[in-house]
This record gives structure tokens, C-alpha cells and sequence, in this order.
């Protein structure tokens, strides 16, 4: 969204705002009114303190005015305090508002896209945006008054003195204030493209990093540096323009504070020759030195900081809002999808994903039907999205583009407040292992108790088709309590397999799970797996593993190719040469 956009969404609103709070702008105007008869005072009692009082021997007139200037000085501490009053009357209700907006976005988006993850930026949002939208748009408020009605009150102080001191001092002021203002627009479209190139960048290179593996297993570490390298040519391309900007904006500021002062003393005498008087000399130096300049000063620093944060914080809270539940507008690839085969266990279609922004897809564009009751094996190189694909499956990472169905609808990490998505478990290679009993850490992955927990029997049958009776009774039996740390990787593996093996579940996905066991604890367990009722995914790490797979799926990073283990040594290299290293490695 461009400044522009951004102010043609922010005006009507702000107009609305400023319309239902009439009351506040009201008094906040009038508590700013005495502050410029303050500023008035300030000049004109000085200015006729002397040329009527004391440059006239009258001290005691001379007295009066500087003592009308001090009550002008108290008037002007009693506005502030309204000052100060009138503008939480403003503040408040726009922080509220933006608090109300911050929450409903949140609300809206977890509404349209319930299986996703949900909206993190409203946290922010809702805390520190909120406060810096309040704290900016007070002081933008504050300055901004602060500079209108002190110009009001010294440029009434000049008329009233002498009128010709305005074309003096009003010409070079107005020159850098506008000046000034020609920056802003310019200065912050540079800021903007400069910080969205360092987020790119940021961006691109945190995915740089995570994807380090799969850069190295596929060679494309020319392919990444090219990526990252426009991106830092960029930023130092805008830093420098920002940085010539700066130096403008620093030139129009000392032209606003400083030409003022030089115009004036330059013309000393020649308004004392057209019959100025000292003391309107004085007073117009007051007005410009004591008012104007610092007023300026105010209003400028305000614009360039606080302006520029409220800018880009109202913008966050000026995006659209997500679709509603009837799905008019998606703001995500994935945010609609339709209904997938109701004769696949799982499916990808176009499935996409990257780890961050313009990262390169570690899933690209991948079509997949797994059918009920199939034996899918999943292999390719180190770091090639295996993990990843497995992680999209049980929906714990969404896709970019495309969509990832369980059983016909969009894969998700939970099934609202009751847990896990009960259509799938998950078994990473760190298996999940609790201090409890055997039968605790057997079941806790099948129904709850009401739903029917297994019983010994059947539970006695997972072990017996995992042949862990022996761990089983080494533990203590059943009741026999577990202690993670006592076990090894491939006893807890056993453990994790058997708890599987008892999910009701009826698509299982293993990445890794069996790493640890010798090649004949995994062979029984994954044909243990393979025969239960449901789907089975394996990541696999051994040849016989793919071996006894029913298709194997081969991630290569351009390309995936799925057949069966005869099917792929001839179509796919890359298979076979996963073979030929696995079989070196049994060999060795």
C-alpha cells in the first residue's frame, strides 16, 4: 500500500472520527486559543515595555507591561493544563477504536481460516501498535496545534506592532517549512522501499539459512547467492538516496529556523530608518526566537518521527479485513478449498511451500493422491523436504499455494479445543516417551476413556506384533513405570510404534520413526503398521524400507516421481543412486 492509498483509506475515517468528537476538538481549540494570547503577550508587552516605558523614563509603565507579560506567561501554563485534558479527550477514544479494529481483525481472521494459523500480527497489534499510534498521534496533535496557534499569536503580535516586520520574517520562514514538507512525501516513499528491502533481505536470508541443508544437497548455492545479492545492492542503493534526502531535509530545517533570524537582522536598519522602534525590534526578535523557530523546530521533528510511525502503523490497521465465512474475498492462496477425493486418504494438489518469504519452495507445485489402506515410502537426499512434506500432511505447516487434504478436507494441526486432528498421528524421529506407566504411554494416542480405551487384550496384541515382549517385561509389564531417560533412542522408538499401532487414526505418518531400530525391529514394525486398518507414510532411510513400500514417492528437488521400488530403479537415477549408496552402506 502506497502513502497515497494509505491516506485516501485513513481520510474519510479520520474525518469521522474527528466529526463524532466535536466536543473534544472544540475544547482543545479553545484551551489552545489562550496559549496564543500568551504568545501574543509574550512580544507585545516587551515591545511596548520599552518604547513606552522604560526607553520613555516611565518605569513604572515599563514595570506594568513586563508585568503583563508574566501573567501571559501564567495564562499560558493554566492552557497547557486544558491543553493537556482536551487532547485525552481525543486520544483515548482513537486508541479504544483502534483496539476494537485490532480485536475484530483477529476475529475475522480466525473465521475464515479456522484450520490455519492464526493471525499473529493482532498480538501486536493490540499492544504495542495501539500504543504507538496513541503516543504518536499525540504528540503529532500536540506540535501541530502547538505551531498553528503560536503562529496565529506572533503573527497577530507583528501586525499589531508593526506590520512590515511580517514580510520580513514570514517570507523565509514560509520558504522552509515548504521546503520541509516537499521532503516528507519523497524522504518516506525512500524509507518505505529501503525497509521493505531490509525485510525482504532479512527475510530471504533467515530462509537462506533454514533451507541450508536442502541449498547444499541440491547444489544451488549459485541459484541462492543470486537471490540474496540484488536484494543487498538494493539496500545499500536506498540508504544512499535516504541519506541525500536526509541531508535536504537537515538544509530546509536550517533554512526554516535560521533565514528568519539572518532576514531580520540584516534588515535592522533599515526598519529603523523607515521608523521602527527598538522596542517593535525587540518584540518581533521574541516572536521569532521564543515562538516561531521552536514551534517550527517542534512541528518538523514531529512530522519526520511521529508522523512517519503513525503512517505506517495506521496502514496496518487500514488492511482489508480477512474474508468472512461466506468466503467473498480470500486473501490467501489456500484460505478457500474444495472438497478433495473422497477415494483418497490424502492428496496435494499444487502443493507449495517455502520456508519465508521468496525462500526457494522446499514442495513445489506437488500433485499426490494416497489411497486408503496404501503403503507410501518417501525418500530422496538429506534436507530435501521429506520432513516437510510430512509436517504439511499432519498439518502443522500450511502451504504457500495449492491445497493439502486428509480424507477430503483441508489438512489441520488441531480439531478445535478437543486436540489433535484425530484423522492422523505424526511420529517424528525424536519419539515421545513420559514418565507413566507402559499401558499410559501405549495408549495415550488412542480414544479418550469414554470412547473406548484399548484393553489389555488388544493392547497385548500391539506388543506381541512389535515383539517387544521383552522390553515389556523388563519395564515391569503393563503397570511397570517408564522413565525416558533410562531407555535408549530405539526403545522409546518401540514404545512410540506400539502407541501408533493402537491409534484409531486412519492415516499414520512416520518421518523417521524407525531410525534407531536394527533392520529387522523395523521391517516387523513397519509390516506390523503396513497391515492395520488405515494409511501408512514412511520416510524412509533404508532401501528395504522403500523396498516394501506398495509406490515410493522420490523428492529431487525440481521434480517428484512416484512408482513402485522396480518401477523408479529404472525411471528415476536419482533412485537408483539412493539405492546404490544404501546398499554400500549395508555392504559396509
Amino acid at each position: 500500500m502506497t502513502e497515497g492509498e494509505t491516506w485516501r483509506r485513513v481520510a474519510p475515517e479520520a474525518r469521522r472520527f474527528l466529526r463524532g468528537h466535536k466536543g473534544a476538538v472544540g475544547r482543545l481549540a479553545a484551551w489552545s486559543l489562550l496559549e496564543s494570547a500568551h504568545t501574543f503577550l509574550g512580544g507585545y508587552a516587551v515591545a511596548r515595555a520599552l518604547d513606552d516605558g522604560f526607553l520613555a523614563g516611565r518605569t513604572a509603565t515599563g514595570l506594568a507591561w513586563l508585568t503583563a507579560a508574566a501573567v501571559g506567561a501564567l495564562l499560558g501554563g493554566f492552557a497547557l493544563r486544558g491543553v493537556f485534558a482536551g487532547l485525552a479527550g481525543l486520544v483515548e477514544p482513537l486508541r479504544d477504536g483502534l483496539v476494537r479494529r485490532a480485536v475484530r481483525q483477529a476475529l475475522d481472521s480466525a473465521v475464515a481460516a479456522p484450520a490455519h494459523a492464526p493471525d499473529t500480527g493482532a498480538v501486536s497489534r493490540l499492544t504495542q501498535q495501539t500504543e504507538m499510534a496513541r503516543d504518536s498521534f499525540a504528540g503529532l496533535l500536540l506540535t501541530t496545534r502547538s505551531f498553528v496557534f503560536t503562529a496565529v499569536g506572533a503573527f497577530a503580535g507583528m501586525a499589531a506592532l508593526a506590520p512590515v516586520l511580517l514580510l520580513i520574517v514570514v517570507p523565509p520562514l514560509m520558504l522552509g517549512t515548504l521546503a520541509f514538507l516537499a521532503t516528507l512525501r519523497p524522504m518516506a516513499s525512500v524509507q518505505r522501499r529501503c525497509l521493505d528491502t531490509d525485510e525482504a533481505l532479512s527475510g530471504r536470508v533467515g530462509a537462506v539459512a533454514e533451507g541450508l541443508r536442502d541449498i547444499v544437497a541440491c547444489g544451488g548455492g549459485t541459484q541462492a547467492r543470486a537471490r540474496v545479492e540484488p536484494l543487498i545492492a538494493a539496500q545499500e542503493r536506498w540508504s544512499r538516496t535516504l541519506a541525500r534526502w536526509a541531508a535536504l531535509r537537515t538544509l530546509s530545517l536550517g533554512a526554516a529556523g535560521r533565514l528568519p533570524v539572518i532576514a531580520l537582522l540584516a534588515a535592522t536598519p533599515w526598519l529603523l530608518g523607515r521608523g521602527i522602534t527598538a522596542g517593535a525590534l525587540a518584540g518581533g526578535f521574541l516572536y521569532v526566537v521564543q515562538a516561531l523557530l521552536p514551534a517550527v523546530d517542534s512541528l518538523m521533528t514531529a512530522l519526520g518521527s511521529a508522523g512517519t510511525r503513525l503512517l505506517v502503523v495506521v496502514e496496518r490497521f487500514c488492511r482489508p479485513l480477512p474474508p468472512g465465512p461466506d468466503g467473498s474475498r480470500a486473501t490467501e492462496p489456500h484460505a478457500l478449498v474444495q472438497a478433495g477425493r473422497q477415494d483418497a486418504a490424502a492428496e496435494l494438489r499444487g502443493a507449495t511451500f517455502a520456508y519465508g518469504p521468496g525462500a526457494v519452495p522446499v514442495i513445489d507445485a506437488l500433485d499426490l493422491v494416497v489411497r486408503p489402506g496404501e503403503h507410501l515410502a518417501v525418500v530422496g537426499p538429506s534436507g530435501i523436504g521429506k520432513s516437510t512434506l510430512t509436517a504439511l500432511l499432519a498439518g502443522m505447516l500450511s502451504p504457500d499455494a495449492g491445497a493439502v487434504l486428509v480424507a477430503g478436507t483441508a489438512a489441520r494441526r488441531t480439531n478445535g479445543p478437543t486436540g489433535p486432528d484425530p484423522r492422523r498421528t505424526l511420529l517424528p524421529q525424536q519419539a515421545y516417551v513420559f514418565t507413566g506407566t507402559v499401558r499410559e504411554n501405549l495408549t495415550h494416542l488412542s480414544p479418550s476413556p469414554g470412547a473406548g480405551t484399548p484393553g489389555d487384550a488388544e493392547v497385548r496384541r500391539a506388543v506381541r506384533a512389535l515383539a517387544m515382549e521383552d522390553l515389556v517385561e523388563r519395564l515391569g509389564g503393563l503397570d511397570g513405570e517408564v522413565s525416558p531417560r533410562l531407555l535408549s533412542r530405539g526403545e522409546s522408538q518401540l514404545l512410540a510404534l506400539a502407541a501408533a499401532y493402537l491409534s484409531s487414526a486412519p492415516l499414520l505418518l512416520l518421518d523417521e520413526a524407525t531410525c534407531h531400530l536394527d533392520p529387522r525391529a523395523e521391517e516387523r514394525a513397519e509390516r506390523a503398521l503396513a497391515a492395520r486398518p488405515g494409511t501408512l507414510v514412511v520416510v524412509a532411510h533404508r532401501v528395504s524400507s522403500a523396498a516394501r513400500a506398495d509406490r515410493v514417492l522420490v523428492l529431487d528437488g525440481t521434480r517428484a516421481v512416484c512408482g513402485t521400488h522396480e518401477e523408479l530403479t529404472t525411471r528415476s537415477a536419482l533412485y537408483r543412486d539412493l539405492v546404490g549408496k544404501w546398499n554400500r552402506s549395508a555392504d559396509g
